[in-house]
């Protein structure tokens, strides 16, 4: 395993990072639940093969993550770094302490490694965070009590805002998303190495989309990987601002796998990284023929999600990500994550033609979305 200097904390961590957001499930009856049990082992597997960084959130695994990396990590906590979050619901100092104390219960230890502030944005910074008696002063009060070691943030925002966050001087590592289809962050990440913060790239095969076959990704690396998602791994491992890759782990086999590429300590090269990304520009332009998601056409009366729908075609036709697509598409209206309707709730009023400044052929392209991936 690789380990890296995590900015000006003094810390070095593995190039893979545990995430402890898509842990092991069982059926108990027509249920699916989190197994404990499972959770817990493929945890400490993962501390006994190197992994040193274990990254975990309230809200993960139907709230059931923090208790169940508690758990793993009890006998272990010396040997590893800690990860997780505060989601700011409000300007409250006082209610910022109470979810900080309720982490440090569930994950039964006495302390936070790296204590993030959770999926940020500038507008939350400047009106709910840097508040008198607010979050921040909250996290440095909790700081000088040796409940957190190290004041973080995680990112959710225009790229340009995360320049802005790290200039505050307040955060000592940033978590955002980066990978080959979404490099929008990476001068940002850049910058943070500049300004000496470390740099945690989540998201790193895409959300999943990446671990999907594609041909189309898979040739840009001919023999330097066996699989799309190790490419996609090998590619955000080989960026020298990034400090670890961390990877939601479900099994055994997924951890072994991204184990085997983050032990690998062969960059690409300045060439091959060139050859990528001037692949992928590529495809990005062929992709925004069909779609910009400038989310103009947005919204739409009939509550369709044109942007999301056109997104998942994208993927399809210029990707060949179609397995991912698909299953992503039939997730439309059924999660709290991906609002809105499918393609063919598309009543053909016509309204967001009006709007698009590509002028796109909206409807038509709707049809042929559900024709694709609706199956």
């Amino acid at each position: 395993m690789q380990y890296r200097k995590l900015g000006n904390t003094g810390v070095e961590i593995s190039a893979l990072g545990f995430g402890a957001m898509r842990l092991p499930q069982k059926k108990v009856g027509d249920k699916e639940v989190f197994d404990h049990e499972e959770g817990e082992k493929l945890i400490k597997k993962a501390i006994d093969m190197g992994v040193n960084y274990i990254d975990t959130a309230p809200y993960y695994c139907d709230k059931e993550s923090e208790i169940i990396v508690g758990k793993a990590i009890r006998e272990r906590r010396k040997d590893l770094y800690l990860s997780t979050k505060n989601p700011i619901e409000n300007e409250s100092g006082d209610d910022f302490r109470k979810r900080l104390e309720s982490s440090l219960e569930k994950l039964q230890t006495d302390y936070i490694d790296f204590y993030h502030f959770w999926g940020i944005n500038w507008k939350a910074y400047q009106e709910k965070i840097d508040v008198k008696n607010g979050p921040l002063e909250a996290a440095y009060k909790a700081k000088e009590e040796g409940l957190i070691r190290h004041i973080s943030f995680s990112f959710h925002d225009d790229a340009p805002n995360m320049f802005k966050i790290i200039d505050t001087g307040h955060f000592e590592t940033v978590l955002c998303q980066y990978n080959l289809l979404d490099r929008s962050n990476e001068e940002a990440i850049a910058y943070a190495k500049q300004k000496g913060l470390g740099v945690v790239v989540m998201g790193p095969i895409g959300g999943g989309r990446l671990g999907a076959p594609s041909d189309v990704i898979a040739k840009l690396m001919k023999e330097k990987a066996s699989s799309t998602a190790e490419a996609a791994l090998r590619f955000v491992l080989s960026n020298e601002n990034v400090t670890c890759a961390l990877s939601g782990m479900g099994n055994s086999q997924m951890l072994e796998e991204n184990f085997k590429v983050a032990s690998n300590e062969q960059k690409l090269n300045d060439q091959e990284i060139a050859v990528i990304n001037a692949a992928m520009e590529e495809n990005r332009k062929l992709a925004d023929l069909y779609c910009t998601g400038c989310n103009y056409c947005m919204p739409c009366p009939a509550e369709v999600n044109i942007p999301e729908c056109f997104k998942l075609m994208n993927y399809h036709r210029v990707y060949n990500l179609t397995g991912f697509s698909r299953e992503s598409y039939a997730q439309i209206g059924e999660t709290p994550w991906v609002k809105g309707k499918r393609a063919d709730s598309c009543i053909e009023c016509g309204q967001c033609e009006t709007k698009c400044p590509q002028k796109i052929k909206i409807i038509d392209q709707l049809k042929e979305t559900h024709m694709a991936l609706g199956v």
